[in-house]
């Protein structure tokens, strides 16, 4: 496999930040307005929380979460249902060469800020930080 010579780095490239949030946009937008033809999807509410893309970009991870946090094994579910709309009106709104395949995954941004939050009121972390 080739040296990228664009792009040394561990994170990922420009190139892969830029469509990832180009598709995040679209995929909040469609949820959104509710363009997808399964009654059961449009009644949730769902945020796009983040899209990485793969090096070749022929995959999309989104991280979603349901309005509240509930219902999110079936969230996960319906979207893989739909996935294949999802990618079609995707690759209809880009105009990308290839669409990624839509992947769906939670959200756990929101733990992790608790957890970092809850971390840092302990006692023995307040008296460090003063």
């Amino acid at each position: 496999m080739g040296k990228n010579k664009f792009h040394d780095g561990p994170g990922p490239s420009q190139r892969q930040l830029r469509v990832g949030e180009l598709i995040r946009r679209t995929l909040s937008e469609v949820l959104q307005r509710g363009d997808i033809h399964d009654p059961d999807l449009n009644r949730m509410s769902i945020t796009v929380g983040e899209v990485r893309t793969s090096p070749d970009l022929k995959i999309a991870t989104a991280y979603v979460l349901p309005l509240g946090g509930k219902g999110q094994e079936n969230v996960l579910k319906l979207l893989a249902a739909n996935k294949a709309e999802l990618r079609r009106m995707v690759g209809k709104k880009l105009g990308l060469k290839f669409t990624p395949d839509l992947r769906f995954q939670l959200d756990q941004t929101f733990d992790q800020m608790d957890d970092t939050r809850r971390m840092l009121n302990l006692d023995n972390v307040r008296r460090d930080i003063e």
